[in-house]
This record gives structure tokens, sequence and C-alpha cells, in this order.
């Protein structure tokens, strides 16, 4: 390794100028984190601030290290899915931009987490996390590094939901921004990224046409929305499965057929999880399905199809096509699953859009400059992002798509402000 490298464990050096060069794509449509990487540049918030960063090594996160970089952090960065790594992108940062990276494409449980570990080697003043693991493991084995850690963010609603439980129980040490549960991120990534980039996925590994098929969702919040969305204008027969009656009626008024999973595992043609839970998919299931149905995941870990129990009691015919295996059953029925039962949009295609994942990591910069100017009264537990940052962010991005919207008037503003005005 040379010298003048940051620390780090990637796969192959080689590929740096394909990553550079797939960054800066990815750059362009970003503008909003580009604006901000330019004030960053000129403020320098994050001057002697060290940030450890588990999330998905890809292009668009990338261009968030670029940007926090920019503003004077120190960065180590491991991937948060053993499967999302772009090995091309991690080189790159490596070489052409001086960030320590500790992640591989496929890389095992061991190596996972050892690149974890090597990512608070640094002893972080702030974390980024996407799932919650690393924050896991700064409460678990890493106990001694917790006096340094200020706050962090947390990018997903599997990740929310544990911090959530963390700071129920007393748990949790520092503050934590959820960043998912801002609208610009939400609404928006969870909803058109993983809706568009979850077909996306499946196009690649199966080139399989959607139109006609019977396509099976479960779980029907802003992730499960959007990939029913995008399925149903696909021209797909649309069955949504549900467990709280609120999201199931919004799918019903919808126009979505909705119905216990074990009733659409009989009908269905293609599944996607989505919901955050595990074991959504199991023997059950699998045994009262169609020859040659097609289950993918699209929730952030690899828990919601039992693919534990495929591995243990069928046939298995690996990589039949490009992030595909097949299982064959007793009944000899095949089962096709995608990207190994792993985040699907990552494990067989490269994700959301950039354009949406702007305004998350947008969300997450400035966030970070907010915990460290203003957030030092924060207790440990769970908060939200300001408003006024969301608000900001969805107006650069307006601003950048050529789009404008009306001002209040005074007249209005007041109106608005008062309890006076009667009918």
């Amino acid at each position: 390794m040379s010298a003048n490298l940051p620390k780090h464990e990637i796969a192959d050096s080689a590929l740096a100028a394909t990553g550079k060069k797939r960054i800066e794509w990815a750059d362009r449509n970003m503008p909003v984190l580009a604006q901000i990487r330019e004030r960053f540049a000129k403020e320098k918030p994050f001057k002697g601030v060290r940030f450890s960063a588990c999330m998905h090594v890809t292009t668009e996160t990338a261009n968030l290290m670029r940007t926090l970089e920019a503003g004077g952090a120190q960065l180590a960065l491991c991937a948060s899915n053993p499967l999302s790594t772009q090995d091309d992108v991690a080189a790159s940062l490596v070489l052409d931009y001086g960030i320590s990276v500790f992640a591989k494409k496929g890389i095992d449980r061991d190596g996972y987490y050892r690149h974890i570990n090597a990512a608070l080697d640094i002893s972080p003043n702030q974390v980024f996390d996407d799932g919650c693991d690393l924050v896991n493991i700064l409460h678990t084995t890493r106990t001694e590094l917790l006096p340094e850690v200020a706050g962090g963010c947390e990018e997903t609603t599997t990740g929310v939901i544990r911090l959530s439980q963390m700071a129920k129980d007393g748990a949790l040490k520092f503050p934590m921004i959820a960043v998912n549960d801002t609208d610009t991120k939400h609404m928006f990534d969870n909803r058109y990224g993983t809706g568009q980039s979850t077909m996306d996925a499946i196009f690649r590994a199966t080139n399989q046409l959607i139109a006609g098929k019977v396509f099976v969702v479960a779980g029907f919040g802003y992730c499960g929305k959007g990939v029913a969305d995008r399925a149903r204008g696909l021209g797909a027969d649309v069955v949504v499965t549900e467990v709280d009656p609120t999201k199931a009626l919004d799918a019903l008024m919808q126009g979505f057929r909705v119905m216990p999973m074990k009733q659409a595992a009989q009908i269905g043609d293609i599944f996607i999880t989505v919901t955050g839970n595990r074991t959504i998919i199991s023997k059950d299931h699998f045994e009262l399905m169609k020859d040659g149905a097609i289950l993918a995941n699209a929730g952030h870990f690899n828990i919601e199809i039992d693919v534990e129990w495929l591995e243990k009691n069928t046939k298995k015919n690996p990589q039949i096509r490009h992030a595909t295996d097949e299982y064959k059953m007793a009944n000899g029925n095949r089962i096709l699953l995608i990207a190994e039962g792993r985040l699907v949009n990552l494990g067989a295609a490269e994700g959301s859009p950039a354009a949406v994942l702007d305004m998350s990591f947008a969300n997450q910069a400035l966030a970070a400059e907010w915990l460290l100017k203003d957030g030092g009264n924060l207790k440990p537990g769970v908060h939200e992002v300001p408003k006024v940052i969301d608000k900001e962010i969805a107006r650069l991005k307006l601003k950048s798509m050529g789009a404008q919207i009306d001002n209040l008037t005074s007249i209005q503003e007041d109106y608005l402000n008062s309890w006076e005005h009667g009918s």
C-alpha cells in the first residue's frame, strides 16, 4: 500500500479510473449536494471532525463523502451490505479522493464486521449509519469509543426502527438524527427511488415481462407504495399483503388487491418483500408457489425471505442468471431468488437514481452540520431533522429542476397565523 494513500481494504485498485467516471456522472444529477459541497469547501464546518460511515458504497454515497471531505472532515467508510459495494467506486474514493474505505462486494460475514471495526478505528465524533449495524457495534463491542461520539445520522427505515427500540430500552448513548423520516427522503428516495430501482433489478436479473404478471408486494409503506406503483404502471396485476389495517385499506382504495401472503403465494408470479421484518416468506409459502415464481427483497436486511430454509431443503442451481439462484422444491417446482434475498436494487442493479439520492444525501450533509452546531443540547435518542432543513432541500431541488412556486401574501400569512378570522 502506498504511503500516500489512506488506510483501506478494497477489491482492486485498478478499477479506480472507471469508478471516478461513474462518480462524476452521478454528480451531474446531484445539484443540491453540489451546492452544499461548494459552501462546505469555503466554510469548512467539519474541520477536525472524524466521521465513521457504514453505508452502501455507491457513486451517490461517494459524492456525499466528497461533500463531507470538502467541509474538512476526516472520513472512514465501510459497506452496510455485503452485496451493495461497487468495487470501482471504492477504489476511486481511495486513490482519487484520498478517503479511507473498507469495502468489497461479496465480502463474508466476518469480513463485513471487520470492515465496520476498521471504520470505527478512527474514534469517530459523528457516525453515519445505514441499518444501525455500526451503532450496534459501538454499543456492544466498541464501547470504549462512545465518549467521543457526539451523535450521528440514520438513513433507513430499518435503522430507525432499531434505534427507536434502543432508545426505548435506554441503551442508546448519543443522539441520532432520523434522516430517513424527512419528507425529502422517504417521500422520494423510498417511493420513487426504491420503486424504480427494484424494477430495474428484476429486469437485469430475469429479463421478465412484467405486464400480465401477478406481482405481490409485501408491505405498503413508502417503499412498498413505490414498488406497487411501478409494477402497476408496467401492466402487472398487483397484490399487496399487509399487517397494518390502515396501510392495507390505503392499498385497497388505490385499486390494489389485498390478501394474506398464504393466499397470494398461490397466485403470484413475482414477489417483493419490503417490510423491515423477518420471515415474511417462508416454508409454508414456498410450498404453495407456482413453478418459476420469482422472489426478491427490497428491505434492508436479508431476513425477509427464509433463504436458510431454501438452502437446506431444496436442490440449488446457483447463478442461473445474473444475481439469480434457482431452488428446486420437492414437488418439482422451481423458485428463483434474486440477490440472495439481500437488498435487490443494489444486489442486482445500481440502487436508487442519483437525482433522488441527491435529496437524501443533502439531508445527511445538512443534518450533520446542524448536529455539530446546534445538537449539543440534544439528549440520547432518536430526533427529527429540523423542518427548515427539509424545506430548504425541497426548495433547492425545485430550483434545480426549473420549477417555481408561489409565496404567501401578507394577508395570507396573517390569516394562517390568526385564530380570530371566522367563516
